[in-house]
């Protein structure tokens, strides 16, 4: 087996949660996925491999932010409106508690997007297993600064969505996010 191959099977799944985590769209992830281990096939043999691979997926994830900012926009828009037209009278608990977890998963999304670019890829790369070392490695970083960076970043995740749960409460329920 050659290298691409390992890279692939050790590094494919834990580089496309990562993205999809960024992205929030699994399809995107996975064509951004795509894209990093091109390029580490251009550029074997690698040293350090997992930070390189979540180094390019992280620049990767900067240049789409760049140019699909708009289609974002006009997306989150064309959401708002289908779930402003959704009734929920006549469904059944089921439906109602499908409904409040989509409304909780809305909210820490918009909870992480409303951090800074570095908090947010220091939370998720440690979510994806990433030690301190390599997450340095990855956002640029002095490996002393990790800790505190992480530390910030959850703070601030938490500041963030409860100043959204009590802006949502002040509004009497309704969406936020």
């Amino acid at each position: 087996m050659d290298d691409i191959d390992r890279l692939f099977r050790d590094y494919h799944q834990p580089i496309v949660r990562y993205l999809a985590r960024r992205l929030g769209d699994r399809d995107l992830a996975d064509e951004l996925a795509q894209e990093t281990f091109l390029r580490a096939m251009r550029h074997l043999p690698l040293t350090n491999e997992r930070s390189w691979l979540f180094s390019v997926a992280t620049n990767l994830v900067r240049d789409e932010g760049r140019r699909d900012v708009r289609r974002r926009r006009h997306l989150e828009a064309l959401r708002a409106d289908e779930s402003q037209t959704l009734t929920i009278e006549h469904e059944s608990i089921t439906r109602e508690q499908q409904q409040d977890q989509l409304r909780e998963q809305a909210f820490a999304r918009s909870a992480i997007d409303a951090l800074g670019e570095k908090d947010r890829a220091a939370l998720l790369l440690r979510e994806e297993g990433l030690d301190y070392h390599e997450i340095a490695a990855t956002l640029g970083l002095s490996v002393g600064s990790v800790g505190t960076t992480l530390s910030r970043a959850r703070r601030r995740l938490v500041d963030i969505y409860e100043s959204l749960v009590r802006e949502r409460d002040a509004q009497g329920g309704a969406d936020v996010a």
